[in-house]
């Protein structure tokens, strides 16, 4: 099957709006809309029923498309793989820029799915769902609660230095080790994972392979953007984050600008794009290329970022270790 769907492709698109609790249903080309509960055996019933009323039909194929929503979307992308079905998870802002080009402003959970329905219909080149392994999913879980944790730590330190009462700095100290033991432990456990993975060793020493890029930031790319490697380096640069923006009208040419992405790929890459330009030879003659040209810097270390998840997608494609020759 295609990772990427195009209109030709589907004749039959089916719609979940999803809340914790119901998914409500849109089909085109037939219109209908119904209610169901947000349960794997729901879901899975109802595409089996549509996977049937299509092959009677023999008239194309189905693509599924629901909205990410934190995990309550998991019952219909489960369902879809196991009975082969396409399926598009889409970005919840591109939907209401769509709803903003088809002039909808009004938002209900049946209007909504509609309008999902619709962007499944209408949208050219959508990107299908490809369904995690079981190391990425624990991948994923082990480095949100580690970075979680980090961000516990980062908040009782900065309450630990205006603390003056000797309970509260107990308190706080007693915590800070709490979580300092829970971290070290998340760490050790990322590490052996990713160690005992064939397929996730391998991609993170080829990303390693690049100076700059620690464990860290290879565990968190192998967690957020697990789609690295895939991508063309326009792709890779906007899912982080770091494609520049053009704001251009008329004689007006403002600065570029970068938005959305993902910010814990972009935190990351801000920490080893920093190292790179100190111990990376190519990296560092990038960026002095920059300052030269009067770059402030932070168009500079922007700039890097983008230069390295454009790297290590091309590296992850390819297969090979960098070379700091060839890349030169």
């Amino acid at each position: 099957m295609s990772m990427i769907a195009t209109q030709a492709e589907f004749n039959h698109v089916v719609a979940f709006e999803v809340s914790k609790a119901e998914l409500v249903v849109h089909r085109l080309p037939a219109d209908a809309q119904s209610t169901i509960a947000n349960t794997a055996k729901a879901a899975r019933r109802l595409l089996m029923a549509e996977q049937k009323s299509i092959a009677k039909q023999a008239n194309g194929r189905l693509l599924v498309v629901c909205e990410a929503t934190g995990g309550y979307e998991r019952h219909v992308l489960e369902a879809c793989i196991a009975l082969g079905i396409a399926c598009h998870r889409a970005h919840g802002s591109r939907v209401r820029f769509f709803a903003k080009y088809l002039g909808i402003s009004a938002k209900t959970d049946g209007i909504d799915a509609r309008l999902l329905a619709d962007y499944g219909r209408r949208s050219h080149d959508l990107r299908l769902y490809a369904p995690p392994t079981p190391d990425e999913v624990a991948l994923k879980d082990l480095k949100g609660r580690r970075d979680d944790i980090q961000a516990m730590m980062i908040a009782e330190g900065n309450r630990l230095e205006h603390a003056r009462h000797a309970s509260v700095l107990r308190s706080l100290k007693q915590h800070l080790a709490t979580l300092k033991k829970a971290f070290d432990s998340l760490e050790k456990e990322i590490a052996c994972l990713v160690k005992s993975c064939p397929a996730l060793a391998h991609k993170a020493s080829l990303m390693r392979s690049v100076k700059g890029v620690g464990p860290v930031t290879a565990a968190t790319l192998l967690a957020y953007m697990p789609e690295l490697g895939s991508l063309s380096k326009g792709e890779a640069a906007r899912l982080a984050g770091l494609a520049p923006m053009n704001r251009d009208s008329g004689k007006l040419s403002a600065p570029r600008h970068v938005e959305a992405g993902r910010a814990a790929v972009r935190r990351t890459l801000y920490m080893a794009a920093l190292v790179a330009t100190s111990d990376n030879p190519v990296i560092r003659a990038f960026a002095g290329q920059l300052k030269a040209r009067g770059k402030p810097f932070k168009v500079v270390i922007i700039a890097v970022m983008r230069k390295l998840i454009v790297i290590l997608n091309a590296i992850l494609r390819s297969g090979e270790p960098w070379r700091e020759a060839h890349a030169a």
